[in-house]
């Protein structure tokens, strides 16, 4: 699966890196790309994750989905 989400929280380079340190790990995810606009591109294996799991850990280092791009 690959989705393109809006996220709040999304400043500065720092912040794509809290972003990426959020996401690190989980297992499943393929790869996720985030610009300074707020846009996160994710990939993973439906078998392996979900939708919600990733949106949660994004959730709790104080990223808030927007809405799908």
């Amino acid at each position: 699966m690959t989705e393109t989400l809006h996220v709040s929280g999304v400043r500065c380079e720092r912040c794509v890196n809290r972003l990426a340190v959020a996401l690190r790990g989980i297992e499943g995810l393929e790869s996720a790309n985030a610009n300074l606009m707020g846009q996160v591109t994710l990939a993973w294996n439906d078998e392996a994750t979900s939708r919600e799991t990733l949106v949660e850990a994004m959730s709790r280092s104080g990223f808030r989905e927007i809405s799908a791009v």
